[in-house]
């Protein structure tokens, strides 16, 4: 009866992951209360997932991420990875997946793809390739990556926690490395050369997701005194990454190539995103000239706001320019940068570019319906413009300049955080914990943003842990598996992990990539068991074949690209399904190459204690 109700509550879980009409946390803990009310577990086992081990340690994970986003360590990387984006497309698409892969071998995949994902579409816009070609890769080097070693997925994370249920010892931080390199290798290339073929060559029509990453217009001045006088022009264009499209100095038109000299006193046009435009103003040696009239010493940080907003149909400002309406002082805000329709965008620039040859400015452009303009200002100034008559406040913009001189450092603590963890100097969790406190401390994310983790992945990992648990205790994994095991009788043992990993690649699309591997573990523990082998080899393909969900863009680093990319579903199901297969084949032949199908002893008694005394970190 135990049993048939567990697996009642598995298929719950899978209706509820699969309709999506519930939110993913409140479905998570859905199945834990279910658990609890039919006495499958009790209150103290239900919830001890939430205060495993590795739970806490992947919350501190996310956090120490954001320490390294946050001191610029992903963008001085990704700045440079944009260089390779002059030698065509696929040498860019190569050079990124290889160092997405690299970054999220030791860092989450969903971070590593967050951070990467506005590198890769500015580089993508510099090499003239359409986003769709470039998007999607991005997403897979980064679950590629994450097979490699033990900190590269949290997916990796929790199935090692609960090996020690089933008397195995947790996963070594690299024991997937000899089977999980070769995986990133073959699938890196395999997307390499099938994605220009398979991948759609599509452009957007402008949704949401495309908002935070248009490209703005700005205006920008090299004093006499520059950082950069008497340097290359490369310098700020390859150096910086930022994208000069056109220098005057004296009135006079120069051309905006790498090898320029500067001297000094020039004013440059500058394209680039949000993003870019805030750092060029916090650049030394750079003044955006809007800027200049409005110190930051005059305004206060925490009176001031930094907004997006739009010119809507009707406003009184269309046709006129900034420096006709006396814009800053009429509204008392700066005009950062301006935004215009993608249709138009280039013709902006050839006009920006005539009226700066003749001695004018950005501020003279006259606004259209749609411009939209980054403002920087005081707080009640735009509180005045909510009524959307002459603007239209899209949102507050979240930036901090990244903290450059703590790169170094935050490395340090996040290395030696995973170190400390590693050689068993204090526990897992301990040592995260002790990681994200220290960059805390020392300046390098604040605080704020280190608790800006997405709770929900901990909430659908402490809620599954709980349900791999009820799987085990009520017997319906070995019940799965003894079944599972007549296959073996036809094809072997390899037969039966081929099916193992195949059940949780389909699972992992309803339900997640954790959520999956917890309820198929005891199933494939089981069916070696009832074979006589050792249950190893099968735990381990389980625990890769999670990560091989590329069918669907349901796993969170796909969701990432799907709006930015212009995607549809059967984009992932092209590419996907030959990624797929082929890594699946190699799973099976080369899982028992590493781990072999030996004979097992007798089956360990496992211990009583709680979960969380249980699950020994790797």
């Amino acid at each position: 009866m135990t049993i048939a109700i567990v697996l009642g509550i598995v298929l719950v879980a899978l209706v509820l992951f699969s309709i999506d009409v519930v939110p993913i946390e409140v479905s998570s803990l859905v199945v834990v209360c279910l658990l609890a009310v039919t006495r499958v577990l009790t209150p103290e086992q239900a919830f001890e997932g939430f205060s495993n081990d590795t739970v806490i340690f992947i919350f501190t994970l996310l956090a120490m991420t954001e320490g390294l986003a946050s001191t610029g360590v992903v963008h001085l990387v990704g700045q440079r990875l944009a260089f390779f984006a002059r030698y065509g497309h696929q040498t860019f698409v190569l050079a990124m997946m290889v160092v997405v892969a690299m970054f999220s071998s030791i860092v989450s995949n969903t971070v590593t793809t967050a951070a990467f994902l506005p590198v890769a579409i500015g580089a993508a816009h510099r090499a003239k390739v359409p986003k769709s070609k470039v998007l999607l890769p991005l997403a897979y080097a980064s679950m590629l990556g994450g097979m490699v070693f033990l900190y590269g997925t949290s997916t990796n994370l929790v199935a090692s926690a609960a090996f020690p249920r089933f008397g195995l010892e947790p996963i070594g931080v690299a024991e997937l490395s000899p089977v999980g390199f070769p995986v990133a290798v073959i699938g890196i290339l395999v997307v390499v050369l099938l994605g220009p073929v398979l991948l759609p060559a599509r452009v957007g029509k402008g949704t949401v997701a495309d908002w935070s990453l248009r490209d703005y217009l700005t205006e920008a001045e090299l004093p006499p005194d520059s950082r950069y006088a008497g340097k290359a022009l490369a310098e700020i264009t390859e150096g910086l990454g930022l994208r000069v499209i056109g220098l005057v100095r004296e009135g006079q038109s120069l051309p905006a190539v790498p090898t320029y000299r500067l001297v000094g006193d020039e004013r440059l046009i500058i394209e680039g995103n949000r993003e870019d435009i805030l750092r060029v103003k916090d650049l030394k040696g750079i003044e955006i000239r809007p800027d200049m009239r409005l110190s930051d010493t005059d305004l206060r940080p925490q009176d001031t706001l930094l907004v997006e907003a739009t010119v809507p149909t009707g406003s009184p400002l269309i046709g006129r320019s900034l420096k006709e309406t006396l814009f800053l002082e009429r509204y008392g805000l700066v005009a950062l940068a301006l935004h215009r329709k993608p249709a138009i965008q280039r013709l902006t620039k050839l006009q920006l570019l005539g009226r700066l040859f003749g001695g004018q400015s950005l501020s003279t452009l006259p606004l259209s319906a749609g411009d939209v303009l980054l403002l920087r200002g005081p707080r009640e100034k735009v509180q005045e413009l909510s009524d959307g008559v002459n603007l239209l406040i899209l949102g507050d913009v979240a930036y901090q300049p990244p903290r450059y001189t703590k790169s170094l450092l935050a490395v340090v603590l996040f290395l030696g955080a995973l170190a400390a963890g590693t050689f068993k100097l204090m526990p897992l969790s301990v040592a995260g914990l002790a990681g994200m406190l220290a960059m805390i401390a020392t300046g390098c994310v604040d605080a704020r943003r280190a608790f800006r983790v997405d709770w929900r992945v901990v909430l659908l990992i402490g809620s599954m842990l709980a349900l791999g648990v009820a799987m085990e205790e009520s017997g319906a994994g070995k019940f799965l598996g003894n079944h599972a095991a007549r296959l073996g009788e036809y094809g072997g043992p390899r037969t039966v992990m081929l099916l193992m990993m195949a059940l949780t690649i389909l699972l992992s699309a309803p339900m997640s990539n954790q959520a999956a591997a917890l309820v198929i573990l005891p199933v494939a523990v089981g069916a070696a068991t009832k074979l006589g082998v050792d249950p190893r080899p099968f735990a381990i393909g389980v625990t890769l074949a999670a990560s091989c969900s590329f069918i669907t863009p349901l796993e969170p680093s796909c969701v990432l690209v799907y709006g930015p990319g212009h995607y549809r579903f059967t984009d992932f199901f092209r590419l996907g399904t030959p990624l797929t297969a082929l890594l699946l084949a190699f799973l099976v032949v080369a899982v028992p190459l590493v781990w072999p199908f030996q004979k097992a002893g007798p089956e360990p008694v496992r211990a009583r204690e709680p979960v969380s005394e249980r699950v020994v970190p790797p």
